[in-house]
């Protein structure tokens, strides 16, 4: 096997953390001696042990000389857990193949100098591009502080999210909503307006097994999402959150809510609704490292309005539904003219069976980048 094969399987071991390790990042890492591994492992929760230690505690035989495979750039530092660089260095690795850089301050490039002093070789910067796409989410929030959110939505070709009746299920196959859900898992939360609460009245959680429920934001200005709702009603086994504008604060309704398991945070006014970008602060503040907003479409721009996007996710079917009173994924009053338009890059492409996935990095997310 080739360096570059190596480090392919050290990043499918990383994927196996995803929704377990937040806000830490995702790691994997292979342990090769003579040509053969010798061990693996990844970080498989938060507080537990990173991605080297496993891989080396779980060894085969001794690793002395061994090569290490590593995404992420080993850490230096007391955290949870003691430094990666201190077993690599007592295990006598020779070589130390990493994929990404940390941006952690209290890693950043520190990591790899400690293995170099101690005259172990390290190769940077293999499959540097995928390594970076494993932690877009912790190597945004580790740089900002403030949540990595996903705009999220499945479109007909014509650019519909549901039928002029209001019906959409389902505009994507099987195949593309398993897909999506284990998006769900990816992120620490799952956000929707209070608008798809009402019109669905959906459940929001992880439907597959081996999974966690993410948490849920109801983004909720007046407080109109029912007691009775799904969301509400298992409120108190799935943590619940809604953003209320303050003016609801000490209201009957919000009592209600409370009393039901819901935790509500009251936000400030800005442009008729709730701050937006107060409530990625607290959250950042939090540590909530990630949100997947699924809905609806005045969510949706009010994100890509106050810059808080940093990804679509438009899942495309083939299918026409036409109609002026459809609702398209995203809606308020839009952009004036083309060149106002919230600008994308890095867009990517992906098949699930019938659909079509279309990501996109969005330009100036917070005022960064």
């Amino acid at each position: 096997m080739t360096d570059k094969e190596y480090m392919k399987k050290a990043i499918e071991l990383a994927k196996k953390g995803y929704g377990f390790v937040n806000p830490n990042p995702v790691v994997g890492a292979v342990v090769v001696k003579n040509g053969k591994i010798i061990g693996t492992g990844y970080h498989e929760k938060i507080g537990g042990l990173h991605a080297e230690r496993n891989a080396l505690l779980n060894c085969t035989e001794d690793p002395q000389g061994a090569d290490l495979y590593v995404t992420l750039e080993p850490c230096c530092h007391y955290g949870r857990t003691p430094p990666c660089t201190e077993i690599i260095i007592e295990k006598k690795i020779k070589r130390v193949f990493v994929g990404s850089d940390d941006p952690n301050p209290l890693v950043a490039g520190k990591g790899i100098e400690i293995l170099k002093n101690n005259g172990i070789e390290v190769v940077p910067h293999i499959l540097k591009d995928e390594c970076d796409s494993l932690n877009e989410i912790f190597m945004h929030y580790i740089t900002t502080g403030l949540p990595f959110v996903t705009l999220k939505y499945a479109m007909t070709m014509d650019g519909k999210i549901a039928a002029y009746t209001g019906r959409s299920k389902w505009i994507t196959g099987d195949k593309t909503r398993l897909y999506a859900m284990g998006e769900r898992l990816r992120h620490s939360c799952v956000m929707v307006g209070s608008g798809t609460v009402l019109a669905d009245d959906p459940m929001l959680n992880y439907r597959l097994p081996n999974g966690r429920d993410p948490i849920r934001i109801i983004c909720d200005s007046r407080l109109r999402i029912p007691t009775d709702s799904k969301i509400v009603s298992s409120a108190n086994s799935i943590q619940t959150i809604v953003a209320a504008d303050i003016d609801n604060k000490g209201s009957e309704k919000a009592e209600e809510l409370k009393n039901k398991g819901c935790e509500i945070i009251f936000l400030d006014k800005k442009d008729g609704h709730i701050d937006l970008l107060q409530l990625m602060k607290i959250l950042g503040e939090r540590k909530i490292d990630s949100i997947l907003c699924e809905g609806g479409g005045e969510l949706g721009y009010s994100l890509l309005k106050c810059g808080a996007v940093s990804k679509i996710q438009a899942y495309i079917a083939p299918k026409i539904l036409g109609g002026k009173s459809a609702p398209s994924p995203v809606g308020g009053l839009g952009a004036d003219s083309p060149d106002s338009a919230v600008q994308l890059y890095d867009t990517r492409i992906k098949t699930i069976g019938d659909d079509i996935l279309l990501e996109s990095r969005v330009k100036n997310v917070y005022g960064y980048n």
